[in-house]
């Protein structure tokens, strides 16, 4: 239970950028509608300074 509570504080801290600066995530969905049917798909980035993570689905 410890560690799940020092985990999430963690989190917390690094999300609120008290140790420099914060975290910042961004994200889309498109849906496409056309005659052979309906296409869904989206991306989540996260931002930190000059290092981007994100994935596509």
């Amino acid at each position: 239970m410890k560690v799940i509570i020092g985990a999430l504080a963690l989190c917390a801290l690094v999300a609120c950028g008290v140790d420099g600066d914060p975290v910042q995530p961004s994200g889309g969905v498109n849906v496409t509608l056309d005659n052979s049917g309906a296409e869904v798909g989206g991306s989540v980035e996260l931002r930190r300074g000059a290092v981007v993570t994100g994935t596509g689905f």
